[in-house]
Formats: C-alpha cells, sequence, structure tokens
C-alpha cells in the first residue's frame, strides 16, 4: 500500500489563524487598494485622450532617412543580417552616379519587427533609424509589410533621434563621434577620384 503524502508544517512556519485561513481580509484589502487607485488615478497617461510623447531615446518603428530627395540607404544588407526576427528584406540596383548601390526595394514586415535596434546600431551610412511612431493597427497582414512608401522620412523630421544618436554614441566610439555626413552623398569619399576611375582614367593611364 503506498504512504498517504500528508503536509508536514516547517519549523518556521507561522500559524494562521481563522481569519487568515479565510483569506477573506487579505482579499478584501487587494479590491480595496485597486479600488482606491482607480477613483485617484495619478501617474496613468489618458490615452488616446492625452497624446504620449515618447523621449528622443524611444525605440519606435524604424524608418529610412530620405536626404536630398533620395533615401541614404546604400543596400549593403548589414540590417537585414543582423535583425533577430529576419523583418528586413531588400533588393540592390546600380545607379547611374558614382553612388555604389541604392534599394530597388526595401520592405520590413512590422509583424516581425521586436523593435530592438540592432539595424539601426549597424548601419554605416545611419540610414536606418528608430522612429517614436509606436500606435499602429493593421486590417490584415499584407498591411503589416511596409515599403519603401511608408518607410522614408524626411531627414528634418528625424532631427531628434540623430541629435540623440549624435550624443549618444560619443561615450562609445571615442571623446568625440562625428559622423561623416558629406558621406552621403552617398558613401563614396572622393567623389572625383571614383569618377575619374569610371571614366577609364585608371586605363589610360596605364596605356601610357
Amino acid at each position: 500500500m503506498a504512504d498517504i503524502q500528508t503536509q508536514q508544517d516547517t519549523q518556521n512556519e507561522r500559524k494562521l489563524n481563522f481569519w487568515e485561513k479565510l483569506y477573506l481580509p487579505e482579499i478584501l484589502k487587494g479590491l480595496g487598494y485597486t479600488f482606491g487607485k482607480m477613483m485617484k488615478p495619478t501617474v496613468t497617461v489618458q490615452y488616446p485622450e492625452e497624446p504620449w510623447y515618447p523621449p528622443d531615446s524611444y525605440r519606435g518603428r524604424p524608418v529610412l532617412v530620405e536626404e536630398m530627395g533620395q533615401p541614404r540607404c546604400v543596400s549593403c544588407g548589414l540590417c537585414a543580417r543582423s535583425c533577430p526576427p529576419m523583418a528586413i528584406s531588400m533588393q540592390a540596383t546600380e545607379t547611374d552616379d558614382v553612388k555604389e548601390r541604392t534599394p530597388q526595394w526595401f520592405e520590413i514586415n512590422m509583424l516581425r519587427c521586436i523593435y530592438c535596434g540592432f539595424c539601426e546600431e549597424v548601419c554605416p551610412e545611419e540610414a536606418i533609424v528608430m522612429s517614436k511612431e509606436f500606435d499602429m493597427t493593421f486590417h490584415r497582414r499584407e498591411e503589416a509589410i511596409f515599403g519603401m512608401d511608408r518607410l522614408l522620412v524626411p531627414k528634418d523630421q528625424l532631427a531628434d533621434r540623430l541629435n540623440y544618436l549624435s550624443n549618444a554614441r560619443n561615450p562609445q566610439f571615442g571623446k568625440h563621434y562625428d559622423f561623416q555626413h558629406q558621406n552621403n552623398i552617398h558613401s563614396v569619399r572622393v567623389r572625383d577620384f571614383v569618377t575619374w576611375l569610371k571614366e577609364g582614367g585608371a586605363q589610360a593611364t596605364a596605356e601610357h
């Protein structure tokens, strides 16, 4: 015959009185505390009647920076590779400019995005940043796939985030973090030299 398991008191276990064994007083205490907070809301923002404005450090949905009428993105693919849920996909295409590449299409699945900010961290061009937008609703899954028409945001509208990144990265990358904005026309430091190479300058020099 199997042994019958009995509950045994531990050495330091406190004895409960009759009311404590009923648990009713503690339940009433909890309900009283809850109702008291309901009658005097002092912390909770009454959203959506009261809009909430996130701080500059907030990581909302990722967006692409549009500068001088074109995306900063050079389709290097680092953001897609670093994305943990694989929410980012793109296709690069060549351009007539000496700028290497530009995205032919760029998509982010917002149902997959976990707002980790890895894409922003690895981007060498500061072309993808986390915005302050957090309120999004979709009626169909297809609506959650954002293309470049919904991802591109003018640089001026992202000034708060870009300034925050500049200040936040100072401790990480040295005393004076200075993002080379002139590289964003686009990622080519010496455009005259690259243009000369493209036009066959190096080959002409070798023939002479």
